[in-house]
C-alpha cells in the first residue's frame, strides 16, 4: 500500500490567498490541511516575521509608503543582486504599518482581492494563531538566509529559538524546523529546540553556507543524494525536503511519471524521512503533458502529478491548494 503524506500547506493556502497572510493560513485549516509552512526573516530590531523573502517590494504595498522611499536598495542574497526593501532595515513598529499583496497576480488573479486587506505576520502571531486552532495543526518552520544574516549580526537560531521558548513551542510534537543550509540545523537543536530538522534540497546550485565557506568548491546538493551522503545527513538531520524536480523533473515522459522513487526508498532505509515541495495546480507549475490549454493560470491534469508525487512515498507534501492534495492523497487511499 502506498504510504500516505501529511499535506503542509505552502505559507498557508497561498494558492487562494497572498501567501503568509493571516487568511491563508486560517483557510489552509479550514480546507483540511495537516500542517502550515511558514518563512522567517528577521527585523531590525530582531522580530521575526513571516515573509516568503526578506525583500518585500513583490509582497507588500511598501513601495506605496512615501516614508520608506529612501530605505530602498540594492543587495546581494545568496548571489542573487536584488533591488527593493528589506525587512532587516526596519523596526517590526515600521512593519506593522504595510500590507500584504498578492506576489503573482497574472497567475492567480482571484487573490488580489485580498491585497490590501491584511497585515504581515510576526512568527509569535502565527504560533497563536495555531494554538487557537480548532484541531491540532502541525508548524514546518522554514529559517531563511541565515548566513546572510549572520553577517549582519543577526542570529536567527538565537532569535528562533527565543520565539519558540517565550511561546511554549520549543519542545512541542508538532514543529519542525528546515532550511537550505546545513550547518544551522544543528545550532538550533543545541539551542534546546526539540522536533525535527529536515534540510531542503534544490534540484540545482550549492546552499548558500556551502558557497560562503568554500567559495567555487562550494558542495552542489546533488552531492547530497547518494546512498553515503544520505546516511551522513542521518547522523545531523531527522529528514530531507526534495524540490519535485528531483523526483518528478519538468521534462519526464508523461508515460513514465508513475514510477517508483529509488530515492525515496534509499533515504528511508537509513532513517531519514522525506518531504517533496511544492504542488501547485497551475499549468504554470505543471511537468511536461499536464497542462491544459496555453493559460498558465488555469488548471491543468494536477491530479495525476500530486498522485505521482504521492506514489514516491515521501512522507509529507507541500501544496499551495491544500485541499486539491488531500483529495488527491484521499483518491491513493481509495485504490
Amino acid at each position: 500500500m502506498t504510504q500516505l503524506p501529511v499535506v503542509i500547506a505552502h505559507r498557508g493556502a497561498s494558492g487562494y490567498r497572498p501567501e503568509h497572510s493571516r487568511s491563508a493560513y486560517e483557510l489552509a485549516i479550514e480546507l483540511g490541511a495537516d500542517a502550515v509552512e511558514p518563512d522567517l526573516v528577521a527585523t531590525r530590531d530582531g522580530v521575526l516575521v513571516v515573509r516568503h523573502e526578506n525583500e518585500i517590494s513583490g509582497t507588500t504595498d511598501v513601495a506605496a509608503h512615501p516614508e520608506f522611499a529612501g530605505r530602498r536598495t540594492t543587495k546581494t542574497i545568496d548571489g542573487e543582486t536584488l533591488t527593493g526593501w528589506f525587512t532587516e532595515d526596519f523596526d517590526w513598529a515600521e512593519l506593522a504599518t504595510l500590507r500584504v499583496l498578492e506576489r503573482i497576480p497574472k497567475v492567480r488573479p482571484a487573490n488580489t482581492e485580498w491585497n490590501g486587506t491584511e497585515g504581515i505576520l510576526r512568527f509569535r502571531d502565527l504560533l497563536e494563531l495555531l494554538d487557537a486552532a480548532p484541531r491540532p495543526i502541525a508548524l514546518v518552520a522554514e529559517i531563511k538566509h541565515p548566513t546572510f544574516y549572520s553577517a549582519l549580526g543577526i542570529s536567527l537560531d538565537e532569535l528562533y529559538a527565543t520565539e519558540l521558548a517565550e511561546a511554549g513551542w520549543s519542545d512541542d510534537p508538532r514543529l519542525t524546523t528546515e532550511c537550505f543550509e546545513l550547518s544551522i540545523l544543528p545550532k538550533i537543536r543545541a539551542r534546546g529546540v526539540g522536533g525535527r530538522l529536515i534540510f531542503l534540497l534544490d534540484a540545482k546550485g550549492s546552499p548558500a553556507d556551502e558557497v560562503a565557506a568554500n567559495g567555487r568548491q562550494a558542495r552542489k546538493y546533488a552531492s547530497y543524494l547518494t546512498t553515503a551522503a544520505l546516511a551522513e545527513l542521518a547522523t545531523v538531520v531527522d529528514g530531507i525536503s526534495l524540490s519535485k524536480r528531483i523526483l518528478l523533473p519538468k521534462n519526464t515522459d508523461p508515460r513514465r511519471l508513475d514510477l517508483p522513487s529509488t530515492l525515496v526508498d534509499m533515504a528511508h532505509e537509513v532513517g531519514l524521512v522525506v518531504f517533496c515541495w511544492t504542488l501547485r495546480a497551475e499549468n504554470k507549475f505543471l511537468g511536461r503533458g499536464l497542462t491544459r490549454g496555453l493559460d498558465a493560470a488555469a488548471r491543468g491534469d494536477w491530479m495525476r502529478e500530486f498522485r505521482s508525487i504521492m506514489q514516491t512515498g515521501v512522507d509529507g507534501v507541500f501544496a499551495d491548494q491544500p485541499d486539491l492534495a488531500v483529495e488527491a492523497r484521499s483518491s491513493l487511499s481509495a485504490d
